[in-house]
């Protein structure tokens, strides 16, 4: 598979169940799902999309193989979250073309940063943003137990 067939849509009501079972995977793979996630899985319009976020859902002919999402932070930044690919996709740059639109709708959108949570047992992820220009930040509050890693891209 290459990006050339992936084509990175805007969430639409249809991309719910894969929303959810994207992340749902990588998430009970490495950790356990906590209650912030179940409130953003279950309810991604709500919790995402009518706060002034975004979700980006990338598809092969169809099938949605990756998400990510843009949180709307309240110092006027965006939040990188529940970036997943599906474990057939992985090395085929979808990850890179899911972060590729996060910042380019972030920069169409005037935003000044873009801020993310991650845990350093996701060396792939952590290497990903690093090669986007992400750097590491000190420890700061978060609701999430795995959270280890913290990381932002100025704009």
């Amino acid at each position: 598979m290459t990006t050339d067939d992936i084509q990175i849509l805007r969430f639409a009501p249809r991309h719910a169940e894969a929303w959810r079972t994207l992340n749902e995977a990588w998430i009970e793979r490495y950790f356990a799902v906590e209650p912030k996630d179940r409130a953003t899985l279950d309810d991604p319009e709500g919790k995402v999309i009518d706060k002034g976020g975004l979700i980006f859902i990338a598809e092969r002919r169809g099938e949605p193989v990756g998400c990510v999402a843009l949180l709307k932070m309240e110092d006027g930044g965006y939040e990188l979250a529940k970036m997943a690919v599906a474990d057939h996709a992985k090395g085929s740059g979808i990850g890179r073309k899911l972060i590729d639109t996060c910042i380019e709708a972030a920069r169409e959108a005037g935003v000044h940063r873009i801020y993310l949570e991650s845990n350093s047992a996701l060396t792939p992820a952590l290497t990903l943003y690093r090669s986007a220009g992400f750097v590491d930040l000190p420890p700061a509050p978060t609701p999430y137990a795995r959270c280890d890693v913290w990381m932002e891209l100025r704009l």
